[in-house]
């Protein structure tokens, strides 16, 4: 859990603190099939640091296009990186820093491009940061030093970034930062809250208002929970999400509702708040949503 005093009393670091899946993250075992979609890399492994882009590319190599990657676009300046993130409005957008000698980006490449067929609201791009000199000052500028390197952008603004996660923790980021369609009401105000609650007064369904800030790693990390279960659960619970440190309005909001870490579940019920949740623990949170539902859980 983080505590939010703490998260604010400085900006995040690049690092995330909260984020629980640190650079020295083991990746599981994959199939040693190679997939297809690798063939843009080399198969050489080497280290992960970047140390030095010109001399690990072919001279004048590009990057074979397969028919299973097309919804990534892989960019080779500056100018094109600038231009797909203005291009992509508000739309999330997700940029994976790869490099042809680093194994853990062919490892992981393929899950992004899985996550690209399925995230057709979402905006990916691949910067293969040894191909050229202009992919290596693209590199040096948004301070990348480390592969697989992913960065999450909205509005052209930078929201989040992460270095040496797994395939379940990309997934997770994906849905935290881009899920703008799904079942859960995104609030974003006190005014919000309020009407939701009222929304629900007369037809007794449970709210459950999934409480936390925009670079919690546990809630990044329960979040794929809260979205299958506003999928199965949907005739009887309501879910809700708000983000404390996106105005003043959430975070006076988390104030009054004493919320001292994240995440938080609050759950409302004929107007009334009647319990919460601190944690991230799926199993825990399945019971306590049953237990306000008035289910028996044994």
């Amino acid at each position: 859990m983080a505590t939010i005093t703490n998260f604010l009393a400085k900006p995040p670091p690049k690092l995330n603190p909260f984020n629980p899946y640190s650079s020295s993250y083991h990746l599981p075992n994959f199939p040693t099939k190679t997939p297809k979609v690798l063939r843009i890399f080399k198969t050489t492994p080497s280290s992960t640091p970047l140390l030095c882009f010109a001399k690990a590319a072919a001279a004048g190599s590009k990057p074979k296009k397969v028919e299973s990657d097309e919804r990534v676009q892989q960019v080779h300046s500056v100018a094109e990186f600038d231009e797909a993130l203005k291009t992509a409005k508000n739309k999330l957008v997700v940029v994976e820093y790869a490099a042809s000698h680093s194994y853990h980006s062919r490892k992981i490449y393929p899950h992004m491009v899985e996550l690209s067929r399925t995230c057709g609201d979402v905006e990916f791009l691949l910067v293969m940061g040894d191909e050229s000199e202009s992919t290596k000052e693209l590199c040096e500028r948004e301070k990348i030093d480390k592969v697989p390197h992913f960065s999450f952008y909205k509005s052209m603004e930078k929201i989040h970034e992460e270095e040496g996660i797994g395939p379940d923790e990309l997934v997770g980021d994906v849905l935290y930062y881009g899920d703008n369609h799904s079942a859960v009401v995104q609030l974003h105000c006190r005014e919000d809250v309020e009407k939701l609650i009222g929304d629900h007064k007369v037809d007794q369904k449970l709210i459950v208002l999934d409480v936390g800030l925009k670079h919690c790693g546990p809630c990044v990390k329960v979040y794929p929970t809260v979205l299958k279960l506003s999928r199965q659960m949907t005739d009887t619970v309501v879910f809700a999400r708000m983000n404390g440190d996106e105005n003043e309005s959430c975070m006076e909001f988390l104030k009054d509702m004493n919320v001292v870490e994240v995440p938080t579940f609050l759950f409302v019920k004929d107007g009334e708040i009647c319990g919460r949740y601190v944690g991230s623990g799926k199993g825990e949170l399945i019971g306590e949503i049953l237990r306000y539902q008035g289910v028996r859980v044994t």
